[in-house]
């Protein structure tokens, strides 16, 4: 018989629905049963693209015996971290203190009925494995202790909360230089992979705000070593493994230095992160292959992960229980199908080299397809036909949830990519209408929702600063004030909700969470607010400009700490002390630069105003005009 969860939006609560376990979502019926009947509770936190996740639910969930032990003696509640990242983001903390290192998913939290948390764990086996105690002997020593002796519990979890009240201030502020530049490069460069690209040895994953960051430093002063660690790293994602080369898209990291063996799931927010890479990589080459591959990644987007105009939140990296099964292949069935589609003996021998497949295989006796070479000969021909094999398996379960900040990433993307390509400009402009149309409800806005379904959950920092940044490169595309107006607004209310003398919170509500200030799964929200004020403070008020000073200078001891995973906070420094560049013109002046400017100056901004000529200004003056916009992008190379 279904449990609560059957009656949830979440597809991951949904797929919890049939355990043995009688799964409680996060509300208060739970935490009152808890306290009534005195028992400790289990918190399961994941997502439903989550791999371990499912392997823990296959292992440990459905167990009937471990389902008997928790119904008996814990409430059990599961979470979807994707609906309530406040919640997860708390808890993540709890597990980092706990053990010295960061978490993941699925997070095991146990804790009191007052919500106070004592033990945290990431999968957790059922009998004892890989040096892990067995999640039956934990539970078990857990009843033992809750029932002879409770203190022992109760006041280890009141230290660890007390613990986690605790404020945790920046002792001094830094001064903010451009000798940030060199400390940037310098760092990273020191973690960073000159054979195989990336800022990490295994895993790996994409780390979008380093690539970006690095890019721009080119842009402005031409640093050959940014440029060199960017674009290897972009080269070497593109061969193929965390890139699907026959279905486009990305997958979430590699486990591997090569990246070669993905996790396979595949993430909206990476997806939309690493097209805007390789977007900004073409911006500072201007090298056909960069733009091609951000193409194909919203090309994919939009074919497998888009309705409505909005944005699937995750496709899953298992299907048919396997991990992986839809994307590797079999050295026989790619041999088998080449034969079958008219290849030689001969060009099956080349094209399998060109693919590396082998009889041994890349992976557990399979193979994932790699490129060391973009292009071959018959490739277009080979990929139909890889193509043809996949489409007999089933496709990986897809997570149809709409999250507000993950959708404001890609439609940023898809207009960034409208400023070099027009027909990336309808998909833009019908996404934004259908995003504000759905999450943004009587000057409310919120942050996750099926696409059948009302939001409910209203929005954290990341939902205002991702749309105000996604609505600030509509306006750097259209002129359209419409667009500036909202990102003011958003801004304004995420100021006033979320921000205290320099810090940024990431939720407000039942829980009351700091806002990262390193790029973790995708740049800091309280760095992409940054961002988002410094445009505001040069087209609109510069008033902003001094709320992302009392920012940046609140985050500096921390930031020039942890340079490279600060990537973008850096780039707001750099931003704050070089200045962005405004051109100022009637629309139809200026229309012609707005597909041409990013090319030029990384930090050049747009705005509409009833003057005679092109005038380029800063935050102190307006300096020069030209008469037309080819006299305008020469004079933005001068400025550089």
């Amino acid at each position: 018989m279904p449990n609560r969860l059957i009656n949830e939006h979440s597809p991951y609560l949904q797929q919890h629905a049939n355990n043995p376990v009688d799964w409680y979502p996060w509300c208060e019926e739970a935490f009152e049963k808890a306290k009534k009947e005195n028992k400790p509770i289990f918190l399961s936190i994941g997502y439903s693209s989550c791999h371990w996740c499912h392997m823990m639910e296959k292992e440990v969930f459905e167990n009937e015996k471990i389902g008997q032990i928790l119904n008996e003696h814990f409430i059990s509640i599961k979470l979807d971290r994707e609906e309530r990242p406040d919640i997860d983001k708390y808890y993540q903390e709890v597990y980092q203190l706990l053990n010295q290192r960061a978490g993941g998913w699925p997070l095991s939290i146990f804790m009191t009925p007052q919500k106070e948390p004592f033990f945290a764990g990431t999968y957790i086996p059922p009998e004892p494995r890989y040096n892990m105690m067995g999640f039956k002997q934990l539970i078990e020593k857990i009843i033992e202790v809750w029932q002879k002796d409770p203190e022992e519990i109760l006041s280890q979890a009141k230290e660890i909360t007390k613990y986690l009240k605790c404020a945790d201030s920046p002792k001094k502020a830094v001064k903010l230089e451009l000798s940030i530049i060199d400390k940037f490069i310098k760092s990273v460069s020191s973690i960073y992979d000159p054979k195989n690209g990336g800022f990490s040895s295994k895993p790996k994953f994409p780390q979008t705000s380093i690539i970006n960051t690095l890019l721009k430093i080119y842009q402005l002063n031409e640093n050959e070593e940014a440029l060199k660690m960017a674009t290897n790293t972009l080269k070497n994602m593109a061969k193929g493994g965390i890139r699907d080369l026959i279905d486009g898209g990305f997958c979430r990291y590699s486990v591997d230095e090569k990246w070669l063996v993905p996790h396979f799931e595949k993430m909206t927010y990476d997806n939309a992160l690493i097209a805007n890479s390789y977007l900004n990589a073409y911006f500072a080459t201007k090298e056909e292959f960069y733009k091609d591959i951000g193409y194909e990644i919203i090309e994919f987007m939009e074919k497998k992960m888009q309705e409505s105009a909005l944005f699937y939140s995750a496709s899953d990296a298992d299907s048919e229980g396997e991990e992986g099964k839809y994307f590797v292949y079999e050295y026989e069935e790619v041999v088998e199908k080449l034969k079958k589609d008219g290849f030689s003996d001969n060009e099956i021998e080349e094209i399998l080299k060109r693919l590396s497949v082998t009889k041994k295989g890349n992976f557990e006796g399979k193979n994932i397809i790699r490129l060391e070479c973009e292009n071959f000969e018959h490739k277009d021909r080979v990929f139909k036909s890889l193509k043809e094999i996949r489409e007999k398996r089933e496709y990986p379960f897809i997570d149809k949830k709409v999250i507000t900040s993950w959708n404001a990433m890609m439609i940023a993307t898809l207009y960034k990519a409208a400023r070099i390509d027009n027909r990336f400009f309808e998909m833009a402009e019908e996404s934004m209408k259908k995003l504000i149309e759905k999450m943004y409800i009587d000057d409310k806005l919120y942050h996750v929702a099926m696409l059948d379904k009302e939001p409910k959950i209203e929005a954290f920092l990341e939902d205002y600063a991702y749309l105000a940044y996604a609505l600030l490169e509509a306006y750097k595309t259209t002129l359209n004030e419409e667009y500036l107006a909202l990102s003011v607004k958003l801004t304004n209310d995420a100021l006033v909700d979320y921000w205290s003398e320099g810090k940024w919170y990431f939720s407000k509500g039942e829980f009351k969470t700091d806002a990262d200030y390193t790029d973790a799964t995708y740049p800091s929200s309280a760095a992409m607010m940054v961002s988002v004020m410094l445009s505001l403070g040069s087209i609109f008020d510069e008033k902003y400009k001094k709320f992302s000073f009392i920012t940046l200078e609140y985050y500096s001891e921390k930031i020039y700490k942890f340079l490279p995973y600060c990537a973008l906070f850096v780039e707001d420094i750099i931003r704050f002390l070089k200045d962005d560049l405004v051109i100022k013109a009637r629309e139809e002046k200026i229309v012609d630069c707005i597909n041409k400017i990013d090319f030029i100056h990384p930090f050049t901004l747009l705005k509409e105003e009833e003057i005679k000529d092109i005038v380029f200004c800063n935050s102190f003056s307006c300096f020069a005009s030209v008469s037309d916009c080819n006299k305008a992008l020469e004079k933005l190379k001068e400025l550089k």
